[in-house]
């Protein structure tokens, strides 16, 4: 039995009354009609209960993207933390040259011109078709990304040249909002110097599994998050961690967890409440055939262990030992394994 079922199944029958092994013997009446619920046969997930931070969507590990200047000369223009900047958008100006986003993993390292081929290369062209240029296709940096290179530049004010050089744009993989600017206006800008960080534009929240959940949740699970006010919102999974880190201070051991990223159906209705604690409930695959009775039906045996009261024909009741898997906190059913048949009435208590 799963550690998680044996809380709620503990909480849930706390008080019943203890039965002992003559009473699990007896198969004889015990008196007027019972208020039962059926054995049902189907599908059980289980609710992990978490607490997150609603905030911008960044890297896996909830850290945010690192913008890395290449550009020599002095800062003339810089975003305000906040910001929202497109692929294609000026970011920020350097001796009052535009410094474009663009959007790739890859970051820039060298000018790129006629000829050369590469990742890098093929996230250019990629940007440039993205937004209208007609560039060629693939790694190769044809006549045709020539082209389309000096329409780009000639359009936003850059020298208009053919190729793009390093200190021309930085390469970041999306759409980003500005969280916090670390250059200074006026300042010397120096190639390979962060200029700024900066998170995707949409809004997520960011939770941390137990290590001990990780196998539980998977990428795509159904959740709901509980905002400031009580209004909730769905949303599912969208990221999950690969490296756990620790809780722990100064040396002593903490609790290890996996950070997760929970995506939001409907952004907007969490519009302005960036870094606002919320609530996270995320419904787990769980069991996709399994038979299950409420779980106010259980009752406690003396010897250890759990049972259900079953009415047979004639309203006669007997007493069934079962053993417990998975709790569906949702919808108040545990799965059982015992001498059970889907359809079975099970005694419960009275509303």
């Amino acid at each position: 039995m799963a550690a998680g079922a044996v809380l709620v199944v503990a909480a849930a029958t706390a008080g019943v009354v203890v039965t002992s092994d003559a009473e699990e013997a007896t198969s004889a009446p015990r008196g007027s009609q019972a208020n039962t619920a059926k054995v049902e046969r189907g599908r059980l997930s289980a609710v992990v209960s978490l607490n997150g931070t609603l905030t911008y969507r960044a890297r896996p590990d909830g850290s945010p993207y690192p913008v890395i200047n290449q550009a020599r000369g002095t800062y003339t223009r810089l975003p305000d933390a906040g910001d929202r900047v497109g692929c294609g958008d000026v970011l920020l100006r350097v001796d009052e040259h535009p410094v474009l986003l663009l959007c790739g993993t890859v970051p820039a390292y060298r000018n790129v011109h006629s000829g050369d081929e590469g990742r890098d290369v093929w996230q250019l062209n990629r940007n440039l078709r993205r937004l209208g240029y007609h560039p060629g296709t693939g790694a190769v940096f044809t006549w045709r990304t020539e082209r389309a290179v000096r329409r780009l530049q000639h359009h936003v004010g850059l020298e208009v040249t053919g190729e793009l050089a390093a200190g021309d744009a930085v390469f970041l993989p999306r759409a980003v909002r500005i969280a916090k600017v670390t250059g200074e206006l006026g300042g010397s800008a120096r190639p390979g110097a962060q200029v700024a960080q900066a998170t995707s534009d949409t809004l997520a929240v960011q939770v941390d599994l137990d290590a001990s959940q990780q196998g539980q949740v998977k990428q795509g699970d159904r959740a709901r998050i509980t905002l400031p006010g009580r209004r909730s919102v769905k949303g599912r999974v969208a990221r999950l961690g690969r490296v756990a880190s620790s809780t722990g201070k100064d040396g002593a051991p903490g609790t290890a967890t996996i950070p997760a990223s929970v995506r939001l159906d409907d952004p907007a209705k969490a519009r302005r409440l960036d870094r606002a604690p919320v609530g996270v409930e995320i419904t787990t695959r769980g069991v996709e055939s399994a038979l299950s009775v409420p779980v106010t039906a259980l009752v406690g045996r003396s010897g250890g262990g759990f049972a259900v009261e079953v009415v047979r024909a004639a309203g006669r009741r007997e007493l069934v030992a079962v053993e417990l898997g998975l709790v569906d906190d949702t919808d108040g059913r545990v799965q059982v394994e015992g001498d059970l048949a889907a359809g079975d009435d099970v005694v419960v208590p009275s509303p």
